[in-house]
């Protein structure tokens, strides 16, 4: 197993007798560079491609990983198990997260799972809510992937440093946090402008404000809870 860090989102690979299995691709300009470090590892061809998500710094590369002769094929809806390299290798479906089609895939032998988008390391997420994502859909695929990992897995984020099972749930408890506390203003009857002025996300911004801002990330907490 390894993990392929560039300009989009990070790249699990796995190389065994029977295939090179690749997870994500991200931009489209980057696919020579990245067949490139491919070849630095093995001789082998790609034989499958899995996209955690559709977003373009994902999937970027799909088409021309096509013409080397892994176009994705395949679709599922809630799971999808690969048996290859002598082990097993599941695509979960992820619902209505970071995006309403993210699928966690996770690696049985090696014991790693590449989340995608769904768990970051830049700081708050992005969450696509024109695409069906959703901030308690966050809450819950982390606490799914809860109930398939163990304290030895490791975690490939879409974006950051491989983590482990304590990293994922520091990031858990940050999310469910400023979720609980928009949910109550807004059930309140509390304004968008009233939340982001309380300042819900106040200890956590120091080191987690970056790509997107503090008062962004309420913002996408308050447009999935019920409001008056």
């Amino acid at each position: 197993m390894y993990v392929l860090f560039g300009e989009g989102g990070n790249i699990g690979l796995a190389v065994g007798p029977d295939a090179v299995f690749v997870v994500d691709d991200q931009f489209a300009p980057l696919t020579p560079k990245i067949l490139a470090a491919i070849a630095t590892i093995t001789d082998k061809p790609v034989r499958f491609l899995v996209n955690t998500h559709w977003h373009f710094d994902h999937s970027g590369g799909n088409e021309n990983m096509a013409k080397a002769g892994a176009l994705p094929v395949v679709t599922f809806n809630d799971v999808l198990t690969f048996h290859l390299n002598g082990g097993e290798i599941t695509a979960i479906h992820l619902a209505a997260a970071h995006t309403d089609g993210d699928a966690a895939i996770y690696f049985r032998g090696p014991n790693v799972v590449h989340m995608g988008d769904v768990y970051v390391r830049y700081g708050f997420p992005f969450i696509g809510l024109s695409s069906g994502g959703s901030l308690s859909g966050m809450i819950t695929a982390v606490d799914m992937m809860f109930g398939i990992i163990n304290d030895s897995t490791k975690i490939i984020p879409g974006h950051g440093k491989v983590a482990n099972r304590a990293n994922l749930r520091a990031y858990r408890d940050v999310l469910a946090t400023i979720h609980e506390r928009v949910r109550k203003q807004a059930a309140a009857g509390a304004s968008l402008d009233r939340i982001i002025a309380s300042k819900p996300t106040r200890e956590f911004d120091a080191t987690w404000a970056g790509f997107i801002k503090a008062d962004d990330f309420v913002r996408f907490a308050y447009a999935g809870v019920p409001h008056r």
